[in-house]
């Protein structure tokens, strides 16, 4: 039996094949959720081989949101330079010129990014600038940028949210939203072993999340499913929907956006309902 809303697992995606003569150079792109699966957004999966980048180029119709997971790196943000970890957060403008550069030795990078209000690759506007070169990767690193957004997740105090409301989450961060300038949130959450986000619904947005380590048990509308990391989940506006970590050892954790709301109280929340018995034992694998 099929699911309604899509769920799905970057491992089940094929690599898209992107023109390296374009600047991408990058080792794996994957494209999990995009317009295809009627989101009005793209969520990409990039891993970039030691010394693998994405050169220089800009997105003319929308702002890309971006988080690193793993490996470390040079990013550019027009004529400034600065250095990335796991746990950053970035929001690169429509139309301002961006590139990353991997320079971890040892270890592949992982980046999980959103081109917002762009259906596709093509959709954002893409524009090939030009080549990394040894001047860009030499230049002064600054510890923030004068466009755009840059965070660290370590950096963000955990917001506190209503377990009234079903937000039963252990922890739970707004990286970047209104509060910083921007019209989209980006947020990161985790949840310890039976931790829950009750069933509720986003009046006013869609959502897209992607599970980054642990298992789970979600649902969307009539769906119920378990997760796992590597899973892309799209909720629709309206959609009610939950998560739990059914795991009695290991936290679930996820990122993901609220497509053109800069805050929980401007997605239109409204809390639903508590997740049952019977929720959980109608979960299928995906």
């Amino acid at each position: 039996m099929s699911l309604t809303y899509p769920l799905v697992h970057v491992d089940d995606v094929r690599p898209e094949n992107m023109k390296p003569g374009e600047g991408w150079a990058i080792s794996e792109f994957r494209l999990p959720i995009s317009g295809r699966d009627g989101s009005s957004t793209t969520i990409f999966h990039s891993i970039f081989r030691p010394g693998s980048t994405h050169a220089k180029h800009v997105h003319r119709n929308c702002d890309e949101i971006a988080v690193y997971l793993k490996g470390h790196g040079v990013v550019g943000q027009g004529n400034e330079r600065t250095e990335v970890r796991p746990g950053h957060c970035r929001l690169m403008p429509r139309g301002s010129e961006h590139f990353f550069f991997n320079e971890t030795k040892d270890e592949d990078g992982l980046v999980i990014g959103f081109y917002v209000g762009a259906k596709s690759v093509a959709d954002t506007g893409y524009e090939f600038r030009g080549n990394v070169t040894e001047a860009d990767l030499k230049m002064p690193r600054r510890e923030k940028f004068s466009d755009g957004i840059l965070v660290h997740i370590d950096n963000v105090k955990p917001a506190r949210m209503d377990e009234k409301d079903g937000w039963s989450i252990t922890d739970f961060r707004m990286p970047i939203g209104r509060h910083n300038g921007s019209s989209t949130t980006l947020f990161w959450a985790k949840f310890m072993p039976g931790a829950i986000h009750k069933k509720h619904r986003h009046e006013n947005c869609e959502e897209i999340y992607y599970v980054i380590r642990g298992r789970g048990i979600a649902g969307a509308g009539p769906d119920r499913a378990e997760v796992r990391g590597g899973h892309a989940h799209y909720i629709p506006k309206g959609v009610e929907h939950f998560l739990y970590n059914t795991s009695d050892r290991e936290p679930l954790e996820v990122i993901g956006i609220y497509i053109g709301a800069g805050s929980v109280e401007e997605t239109g929340y409204v809390y639903t309902g508590e997740v049952t018995a019977a929720d959980l034992k109608s979960a299928r694998s995906s």
